[in-house]
């Protein structure tokens, strides 16, 4: 099987790795490089995709998930590495690539003054191939808007909108670009069950996000990126298994108790220090939390904040960088 555990990948991010009995890889990224100046925004990382699956690229911002897409989507150039989509090299043939992919950028690129119909007529025009404007406009709830300037839309209409842009022409891959940034739960949630609409077509769907849920939810794996580099690269559940615990018990503590104190309870197989708060790794959350309480009865200390749940991505990253997705 052509996967390693989040700790093995730390060590080797240059893997371009696939999974198990996957036959046709529709992207391959090698070594692919790009800096601005002193600043190293992407650092040689290599992974490839198969046809079908929604492959997420979870990170902070400014982990380099944006600049990896648009080199990928050929409107950055790249410093080193090779990028081959369906046999074509990205780099010189960018037209014939772009014919057959599908981008909805994380800046909408929507014309204020344009209606919705418009919008889309005019997206299709720069494609050899087109989607029956319709049925773009049933699919994404969009038909009783089809003749509203673009400027009166809704938040989620107007992200709907974005994403049937890059569906004009019938794509084989379609990247998403931090999709559900801005919406409400509701609308976030919606937009997912449209991604997986996508899937079950058989569409590859590369997304990137800073939502660890968002890419639990949606992805067959996830390739987790920070300062350039990608960290850890599995499915989601794989990941979280790496971990060797399957729940955290996260609280606040007033009194610094020792690393080893602390480490040392029942069922705990790793803890960290972060923002105030200590994180417990367990197997055993009934022993650990038992045993908390009597520490800190012993300690004559109040618990604060206490919140126990099931390991998550988050908790892969702080594992692996000993920061919060978010900071």
């Amino acid at each position: 099987m052509i996967t390693e555990s989040a700790g093995a990948l730390a060590r080797q991010p240059g893997s371009p790795l696939k999974p198990e009995g996957a036959t046709e890889a529709v992207l391959v990224i090698e070594g692919l490089k790009k800096a601005y100046g002193r600043v190293t925004a992407v650092d040689d990382i290599s992974f490839a995709v198969v046809r079908g699956e929604t492959f997420g690229i979870l990170g902070p911002n400014g982990a380099g998930k944006t600049t990896t897409l648009e080199m990928i989507e050929g409107l950055r150039d790249p410093d080193g590495g090779r990028i081959t989509f369906l046999g074509m090299d990205v780099v010189k043939e960018r037209r014939r690539v772009q014919q057959r992919i599908g981008v909805q950028l994380q800046s909408q690129a929507l014309w204020p003054e344009l209606t919705v119909e418009e919008t889309l007529k005019l997206f299709g025009s720069l494609f050899h191939r087109r989607v029956d404007i319709g049925t773009l406009l049933d699919r994404f709830s969009l038909m009783d808007k089809r003749r509203a300037l673009v400027k009166g839309l809704s938040g989620g209409q107007k992200q709907r909108l974005s994403i049937a842009t890059a569906l004009v022409n019938d794509p084989e891959v379609v990247f998403l670009d931090e999709p559900t940034t801005g919406l409400d739960p509701q609308a976030r949630h919606s937009f997912w069950d449209l991604i997986r609409d996508m899937k079950r077509e058989g569409k590859t769907v590369i997304v990137t996000t800073h939502y660890m849920e968002e890419a639990e939810a949606l992805c067959d794996r996830v390739a987790i990126m920070d300062h350039g580099r990608i960290i850890a690269l599995d499915a989601p559940r794989a990941l979280v298994r790496s971990l060797a615990s399957e729940s955290t018990i996260e609280f606040g503590f007033p009194e610094t108790a020792e690393r080893e104190e602390l480490a040392g309870l029942p069922g705990v197989r790793d803890m960290r220090k972060e923002n105030g708060s200590v994180l417990l790794f367990t197997n055993d959350v009934s022993a650990t939390l038992n045993a908390l309480i009597r520490f800190a009865d012993q300690k004559g200390q109040q618990i604060s904040s206490l919140n126990v749940r099931t390991a998550t991505l988050e908790d892969v990253f702080i594992n692996l960088t000993g920061r919060r997705l978010r900071d």
